[in-house]
């Protein structure tokens, strides 16, 4: 457990908006792209994405990822403390409007909402992201257990500080005299974070090769396979700005308590993400992602990889063209999504 004095439910409603603007780049629209191995024609060139009425290249489905790492860096560097670390646990991603090259992105974030499960405390993170347009184009919400000292061996943090990248803030050094002056800054002094949802990806008709008539609930789709290997670990690593060395570094994923080096869970997403797009034909038509993360995929040095995916129809709506999909993905013969779900729009 974290020191008694550090009360972190005290922090709940803690928003700030990011100072800066992100701005979706064109090349790192691809190099996202082929870090979560998706080729999706309209991730790569403009003329597919027109094809299919988006004025640039469309950013893969868990892109935002990107954005929201860095603007999570203040919350958990220096926000909050008493932690030694955070395990992801949940995902889900809301999706107004998909994101291309060309869109500047203003974010908003919220310490939504803190529980505890087993007597650990579970911390929901919830960004919004604006583009230049003032809407709201996707919301997201990030779940992770804080880890204390009886979860983080002693000598994990001097570990890492000899092999992570530099400019890394491995833990926060803040006081709690500072988070509260900060808490209470924030609060009093936050702007306004844009509340109109953008109404495009429910109004936009969806260009999929996939026709509502010919889905039942039940039908499966077609099931995909993906290989990862140390390499593909470290590109998504750099490309992603996650540096963790437990998704590289042997030594320090065996003192963390891990079997292995493991795959990050954003990445195991990002390979869901693209196999519901790809049988889609369609990347706009994919408006709801949410995965609860039961297990990890191990990489070994030595052999590479393989997670499985698979899906099936769990509901359908006649009146919206709208499907839910239940997703399954497996890493030798583990189930490494608890529970994953997509809400699809259909031509």
């Amino acid at each position: 457990m974290v020191d008694a004095t550090y009360d972190v439910t005290a922090l709940v409603g803690h928003h700030y908006r990011v100072d800066d603007y992100y701005e979706v780049g064109r090349e790192k629209v691809r190099e996202y792209a082929r870090a979560v191995q998706d080729d999706h024609p309209a991730h790569w060139t403009e003329k597919a994405a027109a094809e299919l009425g988006y004025s640039g290249l469309v950013a893969p489905t868990t892109f935002v990822s990107i954005p929201a790492m860095i603007a999570n860096r203040r919350l958990f560097e220096s926000v909050i403390t008493g932690y030694n670390g955070y395990l992801q646990t949940d995902q889900v991603f809301e999706l107004y409007k998909p994101l291309v090259a060309g869109d500047r992105l203003f974010s908003d974030v919220e310490l939504e909402t803190v529980r505890q499960v087993a007597g650990k405390d579970l911390l929901t993170v919830k960004n919004t992201f604006t583009d230049q347009a003032g809407e709201v184009v996707h919301v997201m919400h990030t779940t992770v257990v804080g880890l204390t000292s009886e979860d983080v061996a002693e000598e994990v943090g001097d570990a890492m500080a000899r092999v992570v990248m530099h400019g890394v803030e491995l833990l926060s050094s803040a006081t709690n005299q500072e988070i509260a002056a900060s808490n209470g800054k924030a609060k009093d002094s936050a702007p306004e974070a844009a509340t109109a949802l953008s109404d495009f990806s429910r109004t936009r008709q969806p260009q999929t090769t996939v026709r509502f008539e010919d889905l039942a609930v039940g039908f499966e789709l077609p099931a995909r396979e993906a290989r990862l290997t140390r390499g593909d670990l470290v590109n998504y690593a750099g490309v992603s700005g996650d540096p963790n060395p437990i998704h590289w570094h042997d030594g320090i994923a065996v003192l963390s308590g891990l079997p292995d080096v493991i795959a990050h869970g954003m990445l195991t997403m990002g390979l869901g993400a693209g196999f519901i797009t790809d049988w889609l034909g369609d990347p706009g038509a994919l408006t709801r992602y949410s995965v609860r993360l039961s297990n990890y995929a191990i990489v070994e040095a030595k052999s590479a990889g393989n997670l499985e995916f698979s899906g099936r129809i769990k509901s359908l709506d006649p009146e919206t063209r709208t499907a839910v999909l239940v997703i399954t993905a497996k890493s030798a013969g583990r189930k490494i999504f608890g529970l994953a779900t997509a809400d699809i729009r259909l031509a």
